[in-house]
This record gives structure tokens, sequence and C-alpha cells, in this order.
């Protein structure tokens, strides 16, 4: 009977978010940097942390970031409806802004890994008859007692501490069924499998969707703009934002049905990068980059000649951070993979791994800069004066 079915499946779900069946959570007295301990609340994250993190990772979006914030306090102080996800939010813009990186980003503070989130990639649903690898197969057909959907329970649920992060990716590209599938799951937080032997619960879930709905139409402006055409593009950055939401929100509105709108919480407008947000996201880039050179023993330091060219030669509006990522790719990383696999110790380094060096004093320090017209990388004994690091 479902009524009971539904029953005993809440039953489960509150008993696995209480404490006391939550072994592998932390103790109280055990901590990390985007954990609080303030107020009585049963989340363990810190939103002001949350914040930094995101602010750090994210640039150029304050307005967006700051809506999250505000939700990540309400969630935090465990006051939302009961049946319905901790929050719904629909991340819109053009590409390479930040948006599946924001949702990486708050996986990786909230639970220590940056993959920790169940990810739905809507682009390989595109047609209607996908719908049952989320609702599962109907009875009658193959696998429909098994109950298998896309959804990974894991990270979707979460735990009593912390919520699960869920990713529905390029909203936009999913057939109409396959989004009215998630209408459930939008506003009640249940998803019934279609076999009705399974439910998937969300409420204990912060859900993000993107989509890149007007994003074509801001590309075309946006190259009228970098090409010289500025007279018809309103001149202040609060006239443009309010142009760039305008022209997002009408493909939003001829996008998608109303109900399926009516029920996400904030609609978050991710703006084209502005040229003042280059040197945090290279910076950033040079930060991740440097995490993985430190599996090889190495630190690398950058001059700021080099810096700023990656931010001026990879710098387009249209493309935004990904245009960066490829400059750097290019000027940065492939110097210094030919810089790596020149010196002879750097074979037996990749056929006999050591162990990453625990303090920074004991990473080797490699310096790369613009000189001559091409990147030059060579092995340093001391820090450069003038580096980025």
């Amino acid at each position: 009977m479902p009524f009971i079915n539904d029953r005993l499946e809440d039953q489960a779900l509150r008993e696995a978010l209480t404490p006391t069946a939550t072994a592998s959570e932390p103790s109280p007295s055990a901590s990390s940097p985007g954990e609080s301990r303030l107020g009585a609340s049963r989340f363990l994250f810190d939103p002001e942390a949350v914040s930094a993190v995101l602010r750090q990772r994210i640039r150029g979006q304050p307005d967006a970031l700051t809506q999250i914030d505000r939700e990540l306090t309400r969630v935090k102080a465990d006051i939302g409806e009961p049946d319905r996800p901790l929050a719904v939010f629909l991340l819109a813009g053009p590409t390479g802004v930040g948006k599946t990186e924001t949702v990486r980003a708050l996986a990786e503070v909230l639970h220590g890994k940056a993959d920790a989130f169940c990810r739905v990639d809507m682009n390989t649903l595109a047609q209607d008859h996908y719908t049952a690898a989320i609702t599962g197969a109907p009875p009658g057909y193959v696998g429909s007692k098994e109950g298998h959907s896309l959804i990974d329970e894991e990270a979707m649920r979460g735990s009593f501490s912390r919520p699960g992060v869920v990713l529905f990716d390029e909203l936009e590209k999913a057939g109409p069924e396959v989004l009215r599938s998630l209408l459930g799951v939008l506003d009640t937080g249940r998803l019934r499998l279609t076999s009705g032997q399974k439910q998937l619960d969300f409420r204990n879930s912060l859900i993000f969707m993107t989509s890149n709905l007007g994003a074509a139409d801001l590309a075309r402006h946006l190259n009228r703009w970098q090409t010289g055409w500025r007279r018809f593009w309103p001149r202040s950055e609060p006239a443009q934002q309010a142009a760039l939401r305008q022209r997002v929100e009408r493909a939003l509105d001829r996008g998608l049905d109303p109900e399926f709108l009516n029920r996400i919480d904030n609609v978050l407008i991710y703006y084209p990068l502005p040229p003042e947000a280059r040197p945090g996201v290279v910076a950033e880039l040079l930060v991740q980059f440097n995490r993985r050179l430190r599996s090889k023993g190495w630190q690398l330091q950058v001059s700021r000649a080099l810096m700023s060219r990656v931010e001026r030669k990879g710098f387009d509006a249209r493309f935004g951070a990904r245009a960066l990522k490829r400059q750097f790719r290019q000027q940065v990383e492939v110097p210094v993979a030919q810089f790596l696999l020149e010196r002879p110790e750097s074979h037996t380094d990749i056929a006999e791994p050591k162990a990453p060096p625990h303090a920074e004093s004991e990473l080797r320090q490699m310096y790369c800069d613009w000189q001559h017209g091409r990147v030059i990388c060579r092995q340093v004994w001391a820090r450069k004066r003038e580096y980025v690091k």
C-alpha cells in the first residue's frame, strides 16, 4: 500500500538523520574550518566560512553569492518547510562564469571533496523516454524491480549534520517530460519511482540547476560590444547587468514552463566575468595547479609578467573563465610539463612515486617567467621577490 510505504520510508529517513545513527559523523569536539558549533542547529557548517570559500573560488558574481549566503543561513537555522528540499536554486547565465564551479566549491567545503555531490547531466536526457533514467523503469519493463535511477542517493541525502548537494546540469537540454518528472522533487522533496516500490527523499538536499538559456543571445551582444559596437550597449555596469538580467529572464520564461519556474526558490543570474575578475581567476588556477604539483615535490612561482600575459590573452567575455583556463594551460602548464620531463630525475619520480612532502620548505621551487617572447622555467633556490604564489 503506498500510504504505508510512505510512512515506513519517512520513519526510516528520520532514523537515518538522527545523531545516534550517524557513526561516521565527527564528534562535536572535532571541527573543520567550514564547521561551526554556534547556535542550536543540527548542521555543523558555518555559513560565514562557506561564504569565504565561495568568494575565493568564484569571481565576479557577488549578487549570486549573496543570495546563496542568505539561503545557507536559513538552512543552518533549520527553520525551513519540513516537506520541501532545503533550498532550490536555478543558476542561469552564459558559459564559463562559475555556475557549476559554485556547486563544486560548496560540496568541497561541506563534505571535504569537490565531487561529493549528486550530478545529473541533463543533456543526456534530451528525449522524453529518458524520464525512466530518473524515475526508474515502469512495472513490467526490464529493471523495474531493481529501482535503478541516475540519482546518487548517498550524495543526495547527505547526513544529519551535512546537507546533500544535487546538481541538475544544463537543465534546458532535457526533454519536457524529464523536467515534469522533477516537479514533485521541487515541490514536496520526494520522487516516487515508477515501479511504486521506492521513493527518493530530497528533503535534506540543496538542489541546484544550471541553465545556459539566453547565452547565445548574450554572446552575440557581447561580441558586438567587444568589436566596437559599444554605442548600442549601456555604459554603466548596473545598467549593463540589468540589460543582461532582462535577456536571461525572458529566455527562461520562453524555455521553461511557469509551473516549473514557480517551484524554484532562487533564480541566480551569473553575469559575464568583468575585467577586474581576471587576476583572481588566474590566481585560483595557479593555486589548483600547485596542489597537483605538490605530489611531484614541486612548488611553482610565476612572474607577474607571465600572469599578466595569461590574463590579457585569455580574456574573452563570451567564454569567461574557460578561456582563461585554456590560456593558462598553454602559457604555464605546458612549459612546466616540458621542464619536468627534461630533467633526468623526473623519469625516476614517475616510475617510483614518492610520498609528497609534508612541509612547504621540503618542496623544490620552480620559477616561470615571460622572457624574449617565450616562457622560461627553471629551478630556483630561493623565492623571487616578484612572483605570484
